[in-house]
Parts: C-alpha cells; structure tokens; sequence
C-alpha cells in the first residue's frame, strides 16, 4: 500500500501560504490597510479589530487615514497602534488618526530583505519537516508489512518531488518579495 501523499502536501501548501501572509505584515513603506489587521483594541470589554469599529482608508501611498465610528474610541485606537509593533506614531486631531509611513533607506530595504530570506529559510525548514514526517511514516508501514520495498522507494521519490515543488515555491516567494522590497 503506498502512503497517501495528499495530507503532506496538504500540509505543504499551508506552510506556504503561512509564509505569504507573514510576508504580507512586512511593512514595505507602503501605506496597507492590511498591516492594521492583527490590532485589537479593548471595546466594550471585547477585543475588536480596528477596522470593524472605524473606517480604515488609504489616503496617498504613505498614509492610512482612521476614522472611528464613535469618536469617543479615537484613544483606545491610537494607544492599541502605539502598544502594536507597527512601528508608527499615529498622528492624532481629535477625529482621525494618521498613519504615515517613512520613505525606505537603502539600509532598511536590506533589512527586510534579510528577514525575508531568513522568513524563507523557516518556511523551508517546516516543509523538510513534514517530508521527514512524511518519511517516518512510510518506514512505519514499511515496518508493520502493509508497505513493499519497492512501494517505500515510489513514496519517498513522490514525497521527495512534493518538497522539492514547494521548496522551489518558496524560494521564487521569497525573490519576488526581495524584488519587490528593492524596487520601492
């Protein structure tokens, strides 16, 4: 019986897409509505994200402009941006807050780029995981009797050729961020 490779690749695929959305909260000087997701402010005793109690709008490429829907929350907002490692200073008169995002210096573009290929080698290390997970597996049933020899090789060379499919993935990710992060 040959291992059902399916589940790995499953896997696989998740890692990569992991990947992409970490690579996606690298601020790239860009102003990305997006980089707000992941702050909560406490409202009402409930943590909300910033977006579904304020209107979250880009003004120009370096500016995201807040404006909250209960101007009394203004306050909650710009402590739980101050409190975030976003990096910025929100910019507060009395209705909206600004997000203004600074020009990239050719020293932090290399600085992402570095924790780009870092991020890339990480992802690289979790997909060389689930093909050892992948291995040990088919060795079980290699060991149990429901695997062949022959049947051990076929899935080592599958799951060999999915790693090597997501590795390369991975890898043209992490150039088109590289590219990307250079070019702004």
């Amino acid at each position: 019986m040959k291992l059902d490779c399916k589940a790995y690749e499953e896997k696989m695929k998740k890692s990569v897409s992991s990947y992409e959305g970490q690579l996606a909260d690298i601020r790239a000087g860009r102003a990305n509505p997006g980089l707000l997701d992941k702050i909560e402010v406490d409202y009402y005793g409930s943590p909300t994200k910033i977006n579904q109690m304020a209107e979250v709008k880009v003004s120009d490429a370096r500016t995201i402009i807040i404006t909250p829907w209960d101007a009394t929350t203004l306050k909650k907002i710009e402590k739980a941006i101050l409190a975030s490692d976003l990096g910025i200073t929100p910019q507060n008169d009395g209705k909206v807050l600004r997000l203004t995002f600074p020009q990239l210096t050719e020293e932090r573009r290399k600085e992402l780029t570095k924790q780009v290929a870092k991020m890339g080698d990480e992802a690289k290390v979790a997909i060389r995981n689930i093909r050892r997970e992948a291995n040990d597996a088919a060795k079980k049933q290699k060991k149990d009797g429901t695997m062949t020899e022959d049947e051990l090789k076929a899935s080592d060379k599958s799951v060999q050729d999915l790693t090597d499919k997501y590795v390369k993935t991975i890898d043209e990710v992490t150039a088109r961020k590289s590219k990307e992060l250079m070019e702004l």
